[in-house]
């Protein structure tokens, strides 16, 4: 397709990649602030080799978003069609690199999920949602999901499953989580309501389990199972092999809780559940970073303590502050004002995206967009509430913001590939 370059420009949403821009610059000022230290030079790139300039994070990462804005131009010069006609090969060779990953990869921190290539790290991880987005969207493109069989569904299932399962056998369980937020934008094309409610359901009764005595349990749900045969006879004549199936279902999932908790679980899983639970039952051991970051972000009451103020922030209390817990920089020194204005900086993208989406005119454009926010959604909610106490600590990056390579270069290309997308739709409208 050729594209005259001035037309084409004005065909990218601008409006998205000035949020883009500024999300970014956030996130650098923020991993500045998280490894400043007052004995550092003034000056530090007139007056350190570049050898010593490797040893911040900032400086690496601000070779990691020059490399970014090269690979936005690249996203966006490349055809549409080709997101559409590679994206099964792009999944199969994702797939072959997560294997690959898993023998030769390193263990870091108990994990194998890092490549390494010299001086550079890479987790295909976090690239794999790019490719299983692109995969499934172009799977959904091909046919009515409305009046799909079940084939269908166990194929979108698989599709959807097998880089999660990889990586949870790489011992990665935070990255692999993420999948299941595409069940929303499969929910968008058509994808029953009911399952997403079952889903809950499930994950209700297995929180319970954890909670409340598990013989209160199996009587509540055989009191429930009686009461519904009891108040409706249909259910009784006609569906009672499937109520006695689901309340059989329930059982087992209360029962072998413990199992699974004890079993399945590694420690280090179990300690996050625990903690989740009880913040407050080991401060200065398993609850430490949760205890700090909640502290952090306290303490910068309403306005914050200014740039470069923190002093939680400074003296490195909060482990992992510029990666994980980077949102804690942004309490601490920007205050509940600053921490609103990043959310809704987040809210406002979001919002663009699916605004994008929706004005798609193929499937496979629109459902890709929706795949692009239900990730990103997820990465905001889970780390933001993971540093306030509010969800597990599952080593998942706060989009744009967190240190890190290879979640900066995944977030951009999962973005910038929609944007690409867009603006080639825009094109075909005013030929």
């Amino acid at each position: 397709m050729q594209v005259s370059p001035a037309r084409y420009s004005r065909s990218v949403d601008w409006i998205t990649v000035l949020l883009y821009a500024v999300l970014v610059g956030l996130g650098w000022l923020c991993i500045y602030a998280s490894s400043y230290s007052p004995d550092a030079p003034a000056n530090p790139l007139a007056t350190l080799s570049f050898d010593k300039l490797m040893a911040f994070n900032w400086f690496k990462q601000l070779l990691w978003i020059a490399t970014a804005v090269v690979l936005v131009v690249v996203l966006l010069v490349i055809d549409y069609k080709a997101y559409d006609t590679l994206a099964y090969a792009l999944y199969g060779g994702m797939i072959l690199l997560l294997i690959v990953t898993m023998f030769v990869a390193r263990p870091i921190a108990g994990s194998r999920s890092w490549l390494e290539l010299g001086p550079v790290r890479l987790q295909p991880a976090e690239f794999a949602k790019f490719t299983t987005a692109l995969a499934a969207s172009r799977f959904m493109s091909s046919i009515n999901l409305r009046y799909q069989d079940w084939r269908d569904q166990l194929v979108l299932a698989g599709v959807t499953l097998l880089p999660p399962l990889l990586i949870v056998a790489s011992n990665e369980s935070g990255q692999a989580l993420v999948f299941g937020a595409l069940l929303l934008a499969y929910f968008r094309e058509g994808m029953s309501p009911l399952i997403l409610l079952l889903l809950a359901a499930a994950g209700v009764i297995l929180l319970s389990a954890l909670l409340v005595p598990k013989l209160w349990l199996v009587a509540a749900a055989t009191l429930i199972l009686l009461a519904v045969l009891g108040l409706n006879r249909r259910v009784l004549r006609h569906h009672l092999p499937l109520a006695l199936g689901v309340w059989l279902v329930v059982i087992g999932m209360v029962v072998g809780m413990d199992f699974f908790y004890n079993k399945v679980l590694q420690p280090h899983q179990r300690q996050r559940i625990e903690i989740l639970i009880n913040p407050s039952a080991d401060p200065l051991g398993k609850g430490w970073n949760v205890t700090q970051s909640k502290i952090a972000i306290g303490s910068g009451g309403l306005a914050g303590k200014g740039f470069l103020q923190g002093t939680q922030t400074k003296f490195d209390f909060v482990p992992e502050q510029s990666t994980d817990f980077i949102f804690c920089t942004v309490g601490e020194e920007f205050g509940w004002l600053g921490s609103l204005v990043v959310l809704g900086l987040y809210l406002t993208l979001l919002w663009r995206i699916i605004y994008v989406a929706e004005r798609q005119k193929s499937v496979f454009g629109r459902t890709y967009g929706y795949c692009v926010a239900s990730v990103l959604f997820f990465h905001v909610t889970v780390n933001v509430g993971m540093t306030i106490g509010l969800a597990p600590v599952v080593g998942i990056p706060l989009p744009f913001f967190s240190y890190g390579g290879s979640s900066l270069w995944s977030f951009t290309i999962l973005l910038f590939s929609l944007l690409a997308i867009d603006a080639y739709r825009k094109q075909d409208l005013v030929r």
